[in-house]
């Protein structure tokens, strides 16, 4: 009796142990399908309005020259960078979808930038701004919050990467894609991955994790800049 009643005992330990381990599986199942089913859908939707409004609101604006000091070489205005958590740009990439946008503002901060349902994309401080001869660099979730940047893999060779400030629009193609471990900084140096080299170029990196739901790597998405047009009007049209 007294060995049935340990078995019994050791039976009960080991069923109680596989159903809280079943019920944490399940809590983590469930906290990554209420992400993507309920939380993601309706933080892109805010966030596309956000960027809207902020584009209509540039847009009401009259065009005017840049103010001296932000001048950024033939004849691009460079703004200067802003406080952290304020509004640098908007981004539009017509390769994500028809309405698809994102304010972009300053830092990379999650609970406040990254996971906002009216921004979603963050600029890395110190990295250059919006047409300055550098390096622009941004990142957004792939997967959560949004999903801001879940598409970047789906980007193609010569792709469009607008972005709009109160000084006009930014047109840069995108170039070419890398994977590197979370660690690597170095792709959002000025010329990414060579350290103390002066840049020519302007560039725009975006950055993100891959693979979803799992971020082991980080996935970047290089661009050069190809055009500038001044003023609050729609966006170019960029051709080939």
């Amino acid at each position: 009796m007294t060995g049935g009643g340990k078995r019994r005992g050791k039976g009960w330990l080991l069923t109680s142990a596989g159903v809280v381990l079943i019920g944490l599986g399940l809590a983590v199942a469930g906290s990554v399908g209420w992400q993507t089913v309920v939380v993601s859908p309706l933080a892109a939707s805010a966030q596309e309005r956000a960027a809207a409004a902020q584009s209509k609101g540039w847009s009401a604006v009259s065009s005017r020259p840049p103010p001296s000091g932000r001048g950024g070489g033939q004849g691009i205005p460079v703004q200067g960078e802003p406080r952290l958590g304020r509004t640098v740009a908007v981004v539009v990439i017509p390769r994500f979808g028809a309405t698809w946008r994102r304010v972009i503002r300053e830092g990379v901060d999650e609970p406040t930038i990254l996971n906002s349902f009216n921004a979603g994309v963050g600029h890395y401080p110190g990295t250059a701004m919006p047409g300055a001869v550098g390096n622009f660099a941004i990142a957004a979730h792939d997967t959560g919050y949004g999903d801001a940047f879940r598409d970047v893999g789906k980007l193609r060779l010569d792709d469009l990467i607008y972005i709009q400030t109160e000084d006009g629009w930014y047109t840069y193609r995108f170039r070419n894609f890398q994977w590197v471990q979370p660690s690597e900084v170095g792709v959002i140096q000025p010329v990414p991955e060579q350290e103390g080299t002066a840049p020519t170029a302007r560039l725009i990196t975006l950055t993100t994790c891959d693979p979803p739901y799992n971020a082991q790597e980080r996935e970047i998405a290089y661009g050069t800049l190809v055009h500038f047009q001044a003023g609050p009007g729609p966006r170019p049209n960029v051709g080939g």
